[in-house]
């Protein structure tokens, strides 16, 4: 499994789905905010499934 998530891809990702989680922790909104820990994952982790599904790729590629 090779990334495919660039990095200011994954900045993003990680910071809206702390945000999302924390909303939904302290009750500002419902529970879809749990839906956060998705970008929060494919950000940590650097690879989206619906990325490669699409044939999308923000990760520059490797030599």
């Amino acid at each position: 499994m090779q990334g495919n998530v660039g990095r200011l891809d994954r900045v993003l990702r990680v910071v809206a789905g702390l945000a999302l989680v924390a909303l939904a922790a302290t009750g500002v909104v419902g529970r879809w905010g749990w839906l956060g820990l998705l970008p929060l994952a494919t950000g940590l982790i650097g690879y989206c499934a619906a990325y490669s599904f699409l044939g999308i790729r923000t990760c520059p590629l490797k030599k």
